[in-house]
């Protein structure tokens, strides 16, 4: 038996340590960060619940009220997950995918509030200011960005319905100009990632839903002009 023979179990069982080692060390680190987002997925429920009174026409400033407390209490837990990862640097895009889907979230929650209140857009780096991730090691992905964005839209049609039953006869028109603009900003990208065009499909429906409400409302003579100024929402009509 030749010594490279005999070196040979010793090499494969070496690499299958250090294998073990560092899938080990990435098993806790992923335990870390799941709990992080464990505790922003339970205020992302609460900031939720509580928008959800919206729809009932209740005044602005109280639907607004605990959201807008939780916004402090998800930086911070933003923050702790950067810390987390700062563990790791260079490999932000390997344990993405454990909070991807609830910061999403997270920015359609954010976005509603702030289209609520300003009638505007919440733009990415608004957004990565609010959460605290605006560093060069962990900042907002785009891609999650957007698709909050696309979330957001999917909760207008049932806004402007439930506003309109409310007597806001001005609310479709201001949501079918918010959305057509947000459309045609969505269509400059060249849209490849499977999940994201099938969300930009969603807001593509969301738009004609709020079309036919507000087409519905022009027949009936009961739509406000539109040369009148978009300054605002429920809480500024």
């Amino acid at each position: 038996m030749t010594g490279g023979e005999t070196d040979a179990p010793a090499s494969m069982e070496k690499q299958f340590e250090d294998f073990r080692v560092k899938l080990d060390e990435a098993g806790s680190l992923r335990e870390r960060i799941r709990a992080v987002v464990n505790e922003i997925e339970s205020i992302t429920r609460l900031m939720h619940a509580s928008l959800l009174h919206v729809h009932q026409s209740r005044p602005l400033s109280e639907v607004l009220e605990k959201p807008k407390a939780q916004v402090d209490g998800l930086k911070e837990l933003y923050g702790r997950l950067a810390e987390v990862l700062c563990e790791c640097p260079g490999e932000y895009y390997r344990f993405h995918n454990d909070w991807r889907s609830e910061t999403q979230t997270v920015v359609s929650l954010l976005a509603f509030m702030h289209w609520l209140e300003t009638g505007k857009l919440l733009m990415h780096t608004e957004a990565e200011e609010k959460l605290g991730m605006n560093q060069a090691e962990f900042a907002l992905d785009i891609e999650d960005y957007l698709i909050g964005l696309c979330f957001l839209s999917n909760e207008m049609p049932r806004y402007v319905v439930n506003q309109v039953l409310a007597g806001n006869y001005d609310c479709p028109r201001k949501v079918l100009r918010f959305l057509t603009d947000l459309h045609a900003a969505f269509r400059m990208l060249n849209l490849r990632n499977d999940f994201l065009r099938k969300k930009f499909d969603s807001l593509k429906y969301d738009l004609k839903r709020v079309e036919e409400v507000y087409y519905d409302m022009k027949i009936r003579h009961l739509a406000n002009g539109d040369s009148a100024e978009d300054n605002g929402t429920q809480g500024q009509s």
